[in-house]
């Protein structure tokens, strides 16, 4: 009965220990939190596949995916993809066009043949887009009713014919001047766009008969009282052409959106026919 009532022979397990309870005034401690148990992946799956927590990606918790990805890339039938970063942006090959050209209205014709002198640079560049026919086959005609007088046989011929024959003779010479001007300005657009130039014909044809014209200018006024022969006018001549030369590659080069040797080349038949025509009287 002793041991019975002991708990001797009923069970002989011993008794489970009760948790003590803390003092009074003392949070009890927390009881210790399950140990999650991680389903292993089974032996033919890969890994990710199988008991997903939460929903979180396959590669989570695997150090290895992105070496295996990247090894994966590397092999022979992969192509792996990879940017660099430009901090100078998107790189551009220089075009003809490229550059802004600014735009507004049509400058009236004191404004153009002032500006050709004064400001041609940003004339031309204005100008590149408008035709300038009024003011480029007035000026060049009314150039060509003088040339002829600049020339010491053809100034001798026409004062000693009559009046009734040297006006068509007159008006014969200034026509075949703006014929001319035409076809040198055709010939030069045409080099110029061969060259890689994207300007319009009627801007640069038009801007080039009124330079040829209003370069040479100095020399006429002179060779009108001192005859073409004459040392100053010889000297005005040349400087003239140069400053021709000058002027229209800058045209071209303002027109067409080409560097000065390219304008240049594209002005050099125009260039030559005028220094054998009208400064050296050779045809």
């Amino acid at each position: 009965m002793a041991g019975f009532r002991n708990g001797r022979g009923r069970d002989n397990r011993p008794p489970q220990q009760q948790p003590q309870q803390a003092p009074y005034g003392y949070n009890a401690a927390p009881p210790p939190y399950p140990q999650q148990q991680w389903q292993q992946p089974s032996q033919g799956q890969p890994y990710g596949q199988q008991g997903q927590p939460y929903g979180e990606p396959e590669y989570f918790g695997d150090p290895q995916h992105h070496q295996r990805q990247h090894a994966a890339a590397n092999n022979p039938g992969h192509t792996q993809m990879f940017s660099v970063d430009d901090p100078y942006g998107d790189a551009a090959t220089y075009n003809a066009g490229a550059a802004a050209v600014p735009t507004g209205p049509r400058l009236p014709w004191k404004q153009l043949l002032s500006g050709i002198v004064l400001r041609p640079a940003d004339t031309f560049l204005r100008m590149r887009d408008h035709a300038v026919w009024g003011p480029a086959l007035i000026v060049t005609f009314l150039y060509g009713l003088l040339a002829i007088f600049g020339f010491d046989k053809a100034r001798e011929e026409a004062l000693n014919a009559t009046i009734s024959s040297t006006i068509p003779y007159v008006l014969m010479t200034a026509l075949g001047f703006v014929a001319g001007g035409l076809i040198l300005g055709a010939v030069t657009h045409t080099l110029a766009r061969q060259l890689g130039g994207d300007g319009a014909w009627q801007p640069t044809v038009g801007l080039s008969m009124l330079i040829m014209s209003i370069t040479d200018a100095p020399r006429l006024v002179f060779a009108l009282f001192l005859g073409g022969e004459n040392g100053l006018v010889q000297v005005l001549g040349w400087a003239t052409w140069l400053a021709l030369g000058a002027l229209l590659t800058l045209m071209v080069s303002r027109s067409h959106d080409l560097p000065w040797p390219k304008a240049l080349g594209a002005s050099a038949i125009q260039l030559v026919a005028l220094l054998s025509l009208i400064k050296l009287g050779t045809l």
